[in-house]
């Protein structure tokens, strides 16, 4: 009977310390940096001893105050896709087994191509696109149900429903999409905007599963198009190890929840306060969201795999990373420059959401201002939000007067000299947090100023998925509004604006401006990567020339409300003998020597 209390003991204590977890997954052969730290999760699995099979290296165990966790360090150098067995002992008996993949990498996966300034991004909130797949707008792991009727629900779309409207984004002529987050955020409510993931290896199940996101991938990459991923590296929300923390300092905490002063600026401010300097980096960006320490070593190597994992699992092509000017900068240095080592190519755009071109050129790669700090972020993209803030008020702005009009853009492209990769610089109207542009501009030729904009100046333009059909959306009236579902992406809408059947007039006049604008631009090597020379406004007219040794364009915006007719000869250095061009969206061939524009209008001429 002793023997046999004794066995049922053993038994419990070895299924009590059983795997619960493992994070990575797993892994893969071959990387730049073979050192892979491998989170155990279980209960009490803190007490046993580990070792790996097939002599594979164990550099580093790190066992918490919290006995639930064991952090594995080892040396993948020179190991060939395989399983290693990794055993948990107590003394010289072992308790239980787990065993752990290394997979083969893709071929070239480390030199793979990015996102450059030859793409144009179009940015989708899965949520509101398209519902592919009705049958997992519900399911019983997530807490939120779909209610369409409320603009902050969930409303069912998914990655089969961009998966099915590929074509269309092709047509209009992007090259690349950005889809906000679809890891899993079982947030009670709000959850769609995905900012508050709760599982960071597991695409939320209302979006579909881990191979819906690679058929995304792969359907994208038959198309030539790239996936941009938005990662989050400042915090989570519901996050399954939140419940039991593998260490006290795993989130900062002030006991508890401070939210955020929101203050970037003393991130570099060398008057700044230590106390409002904390209260930026380390205080919550809302009560939902528990801001991540990524000072402490356990934390940031979570992060650096976590990333390095998405981009060699789902073949990505980018990442867009929010709130990045939030994050501790000297860890989110370390975040950035650990993926770039092992993707030298690979692109990354930092939300740095400020309204000054020096504080924005501080947190790009090389970056002489952060030099001065002796800081590199090495983040290779940064989001022009002054052009953007520019872009919001300009073109209200019809009379031209020292400060107001197309001055804004003028004085926008100045500072450029601050930036130490001005092709590195993402380029928008608008986004998921703003305002809508044809909320801000409901008159079409307004649009079509922004656009002609976007589509032509220095940096990597992204727009935002239904501006294109003329979409609307009040930042004032809630986020919900800005984010508003696309027609034709529900069976019962009332029209499909995927298709040029579907469309009302209005959206196939927005479209074909679209389509014909961005489609020029996959063509034009001087817009991807020439030079630019900017003529100060006259008569709210601005006029620039992006150029390079192949071709030059010319690009006036009259933002009058009069025609007005140039003199060209103030154009002399940029265009030389050219005696016309072709404007290349009405085709049309424009003499030089006679250049007129109509009033609340934009010509792209590539001169012959």
């Amino acid at each position: 009977m002793r023997k046999f209390l004794a066995f049922l003991l053993l038994i419990t204590a070895t299924v009590s310390a059983q795997i619960e977890r493992v994070e990575p997954p797993f892994w893969y052969s071959g990387m730049k940096n073979p050192e892979l730290q491998i989170l155990f999760y279980g209960k009490h699995i803190g007490k046993y001893d580990v070792s790996a099979s097939d002599g594979t290296l164990i550099k580093n165990v790190v066992k918490t105050e919290n006995p639930n966790y064991v952090f594995v360090t080892i040396d993948t150098e020179n190991i060939e896709p395989s399983t290693i067995t990794f055993s948990f002992k107590s003394g010289k008996k072992t308790a239980f087994t787990q065993k752990y993949e290394l997979r083969a990498r893709r071929q070239h996966s480390a030199f793979r191509e990015s996102f450059t300034s030859a793409d144009l991004i179009y940015l989708i909130m899965p949520d509101r696109f398209a519902n592919g797949n009705p049958n997992n707008d519900n399911t019983p792991d997530t807490t939120e149900k779909v209610n369409r009727a409320h603009q902050d629900g969930r409303h069912g779309g998914d990655i089969q429903g961009i998966i099915n409207n590929l074509d269309y984004i092709k047509e209009l002529g992007a090259t690349a999409i950005w889809n906000t987050p679809l890891n899993e955020d079982n947030d009670p409510r709000g959850s769609y905007h995905g900012y508050g993931q709760s599982d960071v290896y597991k695409i939320d199940p209302r979006y579909g599963t881990n191979d819906d996101y690679l058929k995304l991938s792969s359907e994208l990459h038959k198309r030539d198009m790239k996936l941009i991923m938005d990662y989050v590296t400042n915090h989570w929300g519901k996050h399954w190890t939140f419940d039991d923390m593998p260490t006290y300092d795993w989130l900062h905490q002030f006991p508890g929840y401070a939210q955020t002063n929101y203050r970037m600026t003393t991130q570099f401010d060398t008057n700044a306060s230590d106390i409002d300097t904390k209260m930026c980096v380390d205080g919550w960006f809302v009560k939902s969201m528990p801001d991540l320490n990524q000072s402490n070593p356990l934390m940031l190597n979570y992060l650096i795999q976590n990333a390095i994992w998405w981009i060699e699992y789902a073949d990505l092509d980018g990442f867009r990373v929010d709130t990045y000017s939030y994050n501790d900068k000297h860890a989110i240095s370390k975040w950035t420059k650990a993926i770039t080592d092992e993707y030298p190519n690979f692109n990354i755009a930092g939300e740095v959401w400020m309204h000054d071109q020096a504080q924005m050129a501080y947190w790009q790669k090389d970056s002489k201002i952060g030099a001065i700090q002796s800081y590199n972020s090495y983040l290779p993209t940064v989001m022009d939000f002054t052009l953007h803030n520019a872009i919001g008020v300009m073109f209200n702005e019809t009379e031209s007067t020292w400060n107001k009009g197309m001055i804004h853009a003028y004085e926008n492209f100045a500072n450029d000299f601050l930036y130490p990769d001005i092709n590195n610089i993402m380029v928008f109207a608008e986004n998921h947090d703003t305002a809508r542009i044809n909320e801000i501009y409901p008159d079409f030729n307004k649009y079509k100023l922004a656009m002609s904009l976007i589509a032509t100046v220095r940096g990597i333009p992204q727009i935002y998925y239904g501006s294109e059909i003329g979409m609307k959306g009040s930042k004032e009236k809630g986020d919900g509004d800005i984010r508003r579902d696309f027609p034709g992406g529900w069976p019962n809408d009332q029209n499909n604006a995927f298709t040029h059947q579907g469309r009302t007039a209005e959206q196939q006049q927005y479209f074909e401006f679209s389509s014909k604008l961005f489609n020029w631009r996959k063509t034009n090597s001087a817009i991807h990567n020439g030079k630019t020379t900017q003529y100060v406004p006259q008569d709210n007219v601005y006029v620039y020339f992006r150029y390079n040794s192949e071709k030059t364009v010319m690009v006036i915006i009259n933002n009058s409300t009069k025609n007005q007719t140039l003199n060209t000869d103030r154009f002399a250095q940029n265009i030389k003998n050219f005696k016309s061009g072709t404007d290349v969206i009405s085709g049309k061939t424009v003499n030089l020597s006679d250049l007129t524009i109509e009033a609340s209008s934009a010509m792209i001429v590539e001169l012959k």
